[in-house]
């Protein structure tokens, strides 16, 4: 047998291959052009030698696989892009050709003649979860570690290597578009119920058991290459078709709204698949995959959520040549709801926390807010006693200053006040080492200012976590003036280490993330006082890509702070800084109705006893006159809630607040979920072009107001015709340096 690169092949006594994927160099296997030509190399081997009696793939780390290194598809793009200006025709074949390689391979492996059978150790996704199910036989190891799923959905692709046909041939093909559309992970014992894995082994006893299917007499054939195969939900042409087939299209709308065409092809595929013979069926997957990948929502989605979201996550915004720091006691000042989280997800990452509060009955109020989400992950069967014991031994809840030496970091989260931030500063200080960073959680007030507090200025740094800190994903890192780039550092690797993404603002009223929201819900009760229908505002919100219209978004963050927000600016930057009827709309909402959102039970929406659903207050209608719904055109309202949240992320680009496109696209999308099939607010007019947005803008502004007025930096770029990952390009360093 033949060496190769990315794996080893032992063929045992009894003639099983045992074919062990382990790429040099990487933490995770990953299927990448010479992968794909080794694999190709080695089912040829073992189909045409005839000692060979079948073979077992698994993988030499502690996952399996990552599946596809969507670079690689970034690359096919690009050439495709490059070729397409040459000849459109010849650019598309090649691109079909390029797109089925995979899937060509996977069927040359299932009817190679000779059983193979997939050994699951760890995580296994997409491609290889295809690679998987190609395969005769799949046997997952009993293990928490083990998660099998085909998430390419998620970055506006879908299973184009066999997914999309394999899955509803050994699964219901109801729970098979559940899993396709989704991307949902499965447990062994869940794929095994769904009949997408043969059997569940111990861990050590793992390749043992796939050797033993192949002894035991595996059928080197599949099911659905059999004579008489029958689908295991029926015929789509059947009762259970008819029965399944109009509700499962009118759900994918209601749930997508038409805006990831992936999802609208997975259901393409799985019907029409469904309809004709297998290979027929490959090379149907194969056209609406080859069409995917040419859709902006596919690029965009891929740059943003999959290569952008893996180079942040890795520092890629970390100062060079400051050690990496591995934390041994981090402090948290304040044990309120925020403190309370930030200490939970500190020590769900292994590390020690310091959680202090005015007194002991506080601090240990906020202690117990970790245990209370440890027993709702015990419910769900996602932890166990011990893991809460001992996430609750590395907590100590103080009202002890002095408890913070040996800290490498404090976190302030008290309440949003300048002098109790001064003095909490101040006592923490006198008991730091000089080394340590003190980081403050806060979203309104200026880094620089809170900064003059500090002895030492340039280890001040701002780390803005979201609510509820257990499940929000970013975290805003906020530099000061003075912020040196040792507190940077630390605070990534800090952020890193909590299994969160870090992006870098520089310091500003409201940031990044605040000033795009707050823009979102302007926007809404722009369209309120314009007699816009409230159920319109919000239902055409949701259209538009966002997961929470912004009014139940204002609900949720208090309708009286949006009024102190306004109060404050007012006062912060005179009054035509805020505009004068929502100011208006939000005293009306606060002093006169007392409607203060969710936290009293009452906003925009009302919030009856559980299990009752929320409503939209009905007395909003009455407020100003409505318009007729039907003279209303959504698309436009659409437009204005994405246009005016873009906008806004251009400004803060424009001024330097932001000067990373990725972290401006990840953080809108991760933050308040930015329509997350454009990519985000920047990569949302790049998909369109500057000059196509600015025309969008400027009409938009004509009619609805100056909050549409593009910044002098997009109109340049539409002049010129760049994007923002040209004007900013992230990676101009990294070319220098390989020039």
């Amino acid at each position: 047998m033949s060496t190769y690169t990315n794996f080893k092949v032992e063929t045992d006594a009894d003639g099983i291959a045992l074919v062990t994927w382990d790429m040099p160099g990487r933490s995770m296997n990953v299927f990448t052009e010479e992968v794909m030509r080794e694999l190709d190399r080695i089912v040829d081997e073992v189909k045409a030698d005839a000692a060979i009696k079948g073979a077992v793939i698994t993988s030499g780390k502690d996952s399996f696989s990552g599946g596809a290194d969507l670079t690689m598809l970034q690359r096919m793009l690009g050439v495709f892009a490059k070729e397409k200006l040459k000849d459109a025709d010849k650019a598309t074949k090649a691109l079909f050709d390029n797109a089925g390689y995979m899937s060509q391979l996977f069927r040359k492996l299932e009817t190679s003649g000779k059983p193979w059978v997939s050994a699951i150790n760890g995580t296994c996704m997409g491609g290889a979860f295809e690679l998987s199910l190609s395969c005769h036989a799949r046997v997952a190891a009993d293990s928490d570690k083990v998660k099998m799923a085909l998430p390419e959905i998620k970055v506006g692709l879908f299973p184009g290597a066999g997914g999309t046909q394999r899955v509803p041939r050994l699964a219901d093909t109801q729970a098979a578009l559940q899993m396709l559309t989704s991307g949902q992970n499965l447990s062994p014992a869940k794929a095994k119920a769904m009949n997408l894995i043969t059997a569940v082994a111990p861990a050590d006893k793992l390749i043992e058991t796939a050797k033993d299917l192949i002894k035991g007499g595996l059928k080197p054939v599949q099911p659905w290459d059999e004579k008489g195969f029958k689908l295991p939900g029926g015929p789509v042409y059947s009762a259970a078709g008819a029965n399944l087939w109009p509700p499962a299209i009118a759900i994918l709308r209601r749930e997508t709204y038409g805006n990831y065409p992936a999802a609208s092809a997975i259901l393409k595929c799985v019907y029409e698949g469904l309809l004709v013979p297998f290979d027929t069926a490959l090379r149907i997957e194969q056209r609406y995959f080859t069409e995917i990948m040419q859709t902006t929502e596919a690029a965009m989605m891929i740059r943003s959520l999959f290569v952008s979201l893996q180079e942040l996550n890795k520092g890629a915004r970390r100062p060079e040549g400051v050690p990496e720091t591995k934390f041994k006691k981090i402090g948290v000042l304040g044990a309120g709801f925020m403190g309370a989280g930030i200490a939970y997800v500190t020590a769900q990452a292994g590390i020690p926390v310091v959680l202090i509060d005015r007194d002991i009955p506080a601090a240990e109020k906020g202690k117990a807010h970790s245990a209370g989400l440890m027993d709702g992950l015990i419910k769900k069967g996602r932890a166990t006693a011990e893991q809460k014991e001992k996430l609750l031994a590395l907590i100590t809840a103080t009202d002890d200053y002095a408890l913070l030496d040996g800290c490498d970091m404090v976190v302030e989260a008290v309440f949003e006040d300048s002098e109790i931030k001064k003095g909490v500063t101040e006592k923490a200080e006198a008991v730091l080492k000089p080394a340590a960073i003190f980081a403050s959680n806060t979203s309104t007030i200026p880094i620089t200012s809170l900064a003059t507090n500090s002895k030492r200025p340039k280890n001040f740094v701002g780390i803005h976590f979201f609510s509820p800190v257990d499940k929000m994903m970013l975290v805003e890192i906020i530099l000061g003036k003075k912020t040196g780039d040792k507190a940077v550092a630390m605070a990534i690797d800090y952020v890193r280490a909590i299994k969160k993404t870090p992006i870098v603002v520089n310091d500003t009223r409201g940031f990044y993330v605040n000033r795009c929201v707050l823009r979102y819900m302007s926007e809404s009760y722009q369209m309120l006082i314009e007699g816009v229908p409230p159920a319109m505002i919000e239902n055409a919100a949701k259209m538009a890509g966002m997961p929470v219209g912004p009014l139940a978004l204002t609900d949720e963050t208090a309708v009286d702070l949006a009024q102190k927000i306004m109060k404050q600016t007012i006062r912060d930057l005179g009054e035509k800084a805020v505009d004068r009827e929502q100011f208006a709309l939000i005293n009306t909402m606060v002093d006169t109705h007392g409607r203060f959102g969710r936290k009293n039970g009452k906003g925009f929406y009302d919030y009856p006893a559980k299990p009752a659903k929320k409503k939209l207050w009905p007395g909003l209608k009455d407020l100003y006159k409505q318009q007729d719904p039907d003279k209303i055109d959504v698309e436009v309202l659409k437009q204005r809630f994405l246009v005016t949240i873009a906008l806004e992320a251009a400004r803060v680009m424009e001024e330097g607040i932001v000067v990373d496109p990725r972290e401006a696209d990840v953080g809108s999308i991760l933050a308040f979920g930015f329509a997350p099939y454009t990519g985000g607010a920047l990569s949302y007019i790049d998909g369109m072009g500057a000059k196509a947005f600015v025309k969008l803008a400027k009409d938009l502004q004509k009619q609805y107001g100056k909050q549409f007025k593009a910044p002098k930096l997009l109109v340049d770029m539409a002049d010129k015709g760049e994007t923002f990952y040209q004007r900013f390009n992230p990676y101009k360093d990294e070319a220098k340096k390989a020039a």
